[in-house]
């Protein structure tokens, strides 16, 4: 029986955690993070501010200066915790198999429920309706026979993403991918390699180990 294991990612997180607590904020850019004066950092951006070019590990100055009109808040990290709890909750009552990657993702392996008869897809939906029936959150998600692919996959369509990567089609899902799709390809990497024009994980997969 080949493994299905699916990866699942809340999107935008803190934010979505703030605008989810308070409705005034829903639509509107939300950044979470220190505040710009004492040289603090963005934690999570609503896709609403990420259309300004706002990400993660940026200076709160520079994202501030992106969308001077974003709501900027605080981290509750308790909080944050307490829906990860509620969560991960729900994860282990479709599987027992769930290992928690961070406060905003986790694997789960759902080979037997899909053994029984539930496809893939199925499987993969359940998971978004029940968090968000339970939490009022979106979750992407992606589904493919190992880790690593499953979690490329939950990238590729946020928010609220469903990518399944059927046994066998790996090779051909990944390939065209850029090469910092993998993980643990920063920035930096994907630079070196480019240098040895290297640009996708086609290219990569076609070079030798030296």
């Amino acid at each position: 029986m080949s493994r299905c294991i699916i990866h699942a990612d809340l999107d935008a997180f803190f934010a979505s955690v703030e605008q989810l607590d308070n409705p005034d904020l829903r639509g509107r850019p939300v950044v979470v993070g220190g505040p710009p004066e004492s040289r603090g950092v963005v934690a999570a951006a609503s896709y609403e501010a990420r259309a300004y070019g706002i990400h993660s590990a940026m200076p709160m100055r520079t994202a501030l200066s992106l969308c001077p009109q974003a709501v900027r808040l605080s981290p509750r990290f308790q909080r944050y915790a307490d829906i990860s709890k509620r969560v991960m909750d729900i994860f282990r009552q479709l599987t027992p198999l769930v290992e928690r990657i961070s406060l905003d993702e986790a694997f789960l392996d759902v080979s037997e429920r899909v053994s029984k008869g539930c496809s893939p897809e199925e499987a993969a939906s359940t998971v978004k309706e029940r968090v968000r029936r339970g939490v009022g959150l979106t979750v992407s998600v992606g589904v493919a026979s190992s880790k690593s692919v499953a979690k490329i996959a939950s990238g590729l369509n946020k928010p609220d993403g469903l990518t399944v990567v059927s046994p066998g089609g790996e090779q051909q899902f990944l390939a065209p991918l850029p090469v910092q799709s993998l993980w643990g390809v920063g920035p930096k990497t994907a630079e070196r390699l480019a240098g040895d024009s290297i640009t996708t994980i086609g290219d990569l997969a076609g070079k030798s180990e030296e």
